[in-house]
């Protein structure tokens, strides 16, 4: 999941007053900062969720190669000689 920059779009956010203050006295762009951490916070949960979504597949693959080996395994240069 490939997140682009994009138009920005106004949004109301609670935050922590101090730590807001603290962020103002540190110069900190409060909006650039909140969408990174916003940004990567999607991501990973995104991630998380396709993987929870995926896991029966992925055992069920995981299995069958444990089972009958990779498909194209003879055709594997680099593992000739183990």
């Amino acid at each position: 999941m490939a997140i682009v920059n994009t138009a920005k779009r106004a949004a109301n956010l609670s935050l922590n007053a101090e730590v807001l203050d603290r962020a103002r006295e540190l110069g900190m762009n409060i909006s650039q900062t909140v969408d990174e951490l916003l940004a990567k916070e999607v991501q990973r949960r995104y991630w998380e969720r396709w993987n929870t979504d995926n896991e029966a597949a992925i055992t069920a693959y995981n299995e069958r190669v444990e089972r009958e080996g990779l498909p194209l395994a003879r055709y594997r240069s680099f593992a000739k000689g183990e």
